[in-house]
């Protein structure tokens, strides 16, 4: 997903217009009732009062504002009071400055767990209290709390998340053509041949040098789907080389796609110099082509056209390409980086299932929590994906890119974008791409 890495750069504003998951709003767990007023939190009630919390995250405009009110649920249920600061799009670069001066934030909210596991290997986290750690055992799957654990400790909380196993379509092109939204690859690809002959050009690709994050995406859901969760994993630790076979079907799986011009807007040459939010506007606000890929943080994207989200703009699930339904997700871990009751009272409030209602309340939001219900979120297409995030259970899986080292999975013109980004000029030569694939991740990872 990307914006600038990680969460940031696929989700920058998105959810925004779309709303998505969390909600935030009581107690952070522990023994004491809850009188509505505050008075009694699973923090201690007023006993954070007079205690300060510094959070620092790439957060601004709408996505802080709404952050802002879980915080503001948090200090009103302990008494504690949090000064927010945004990074920017560049988390490290905001934090390591800190870090070497020994002043870093209580809070850090980082766009991915490779940084989390980087700050981790140099001790400048503080590894989650026994009662955090329970509440994130309660409310995450073993596998979202092992992203947020090193070296067997757990440091992370997954606050925030961003669904990308979607396709987004326009209800009128596909009810002109008289299709319906496939569940399977093979209808997809049939779909589009159907659109295509009934006038209207099936798919945008933004696979331009900037953003051919976009294809890192289609690969991932395709190979989750193909090759199963165990494989998955294996690929993104490197513990499978890209020349695998099931690098190999996943490939000519996609090729049937990305190997027809005549199903892309423009063709290849078109695509290869487009941006996301082109390819976005170019269905929803060009009518140019039927459908786009684009994580539920596409909504942002659709909401500067006329076309409205739930009506004009619809989402599917992303065709199953083997046995498994793929659901592939980003996210915001949160970290504490400095001892403290404050520090750690706000990593076990963004791990309740009562901070998830609240965020999810207002929009934005997405997460794998839980223990969070479909109903808590404020908006449909988010009741929608979360439902198919939960239904997936512990066969979801996180970002392949973002858990790479950057100079494989998160570089313009470099890496797994570029190999991928030449593949859709040349979706003949599988053998090759591999080969590029593989040599890239063997640099990275070494």
């Amino acid at each position: 997903m990307r914006v600038s890495r990680g969460m940031g750069r696929r989700t920058v504003g998105a959810a925004v217009a779309a709303g998505l998951l969390l909600s935030a709003a009581a107690a952070c767990g522990g023994g004491d009732d809850d009188k509505g007023d505050g008075s009694k939190t699973s923090a201690g009630g007023t006993e954070l009062k007079g205690v300060t919390v510094s959070v620092a995250a790439k957060w601004t405009g709408t996505e802080e504002a709404n952050f802002r009110k879980v915080l503001k649920a948090f200090e009103k249920q302990t008494g504690a009071t949090v000064q927010y600061a945004s990074t920017g799009e560049n988390t490290d670069a905001y934090l390591g400055p800190k870090l070497a001066a020994h002043n870093p934030p209580d809070v850090a909210i980082l766009p991915q767990p490779g940084l989390m596991q980087q700050y981790a290997a140099k001790g400048q986290l503080k590894p989650l209290a026994d009662d955090v750690v329970a509440e994130v055992s309660q409310n995450f799957s073993p596998y979202w709390k092992d992203l947020g654990s090193y070296q067997g400790k757990t440091y992370g909380v997954i606050a925030k998340a961003a669904y990308k196993s979607i396709i987004w379509y326009r209800p009128q092109a596909f009810s002109d053509a008289g299709v319906q939204p496939p569940a399977a690859w093979a209808d997809l690809v049939k779909d589009a041949g159907t659109l295509q002959d009934s006038g209207t050009t099936p798919f945008t690709l933004a696979a331009g040098p900037q953003d051919s994050w976009t294809l890192t995406d289609w690969f991932e859901n395709v190979y989750l789907s193909q090759a199963g969760p165990d494989n998955y994993d294996k690929l993104a630790k490197h513990e499978i080389k890209w020349t695998d076979p099931t690098v190999a079907k996943a490939l000519q799986t996609l090729a049937e796609i990305w190997g027809k011009p005549q199903l892309l807007n423009g063709g290849v040459a078109t695509a290869t110099k487009t941006k996301f939010d082109e390819s976005i506007t170019q269905v929803f606000g060009q009518n140019k082509a039927a459908m786009a890929y684009g994580g539920d943080f596409a909504a942002a994207n659709i909401a500067t056209t006329k076309a409205k989200v739930g009506t004009d703009a619809k989402v599917f699930a992303f065709p199953k390409a083997g046995d498994t339904a793929p659901a592939v997700i980003g996210g915001d871990v949160a970290v504490a980086m400095k001892d403290g009751k404050g520090a750690q009272a706000l990593m076990k409030f963004l791990a309740s299932p009562e901070a998830g209602k609240v965020w999810a309340g207002l929009g934005g939001y997405l997460t794998p929590n839980k223990s969070v219900p479909p109903d808590a979120y404020s908006d449909p297409i988010a009741k929608q994906l979360i439902q198919q995030m939960q239904q997936a259970g512990d066969a979801a899986r996180y970002d392949m890119s973002d858990l790479a080292p950057a100079a494989f999975g998160a570089t313009p013109g470099a890496g797994e974008w570029e190999a991928l980004r030449q593949f859709v000029s040349k979706p003949t030569d599988v053998k090759g791409t591999q080969a590029k694939l593989e040599a890239a991740a063997a640099k990275a990872f070494k």
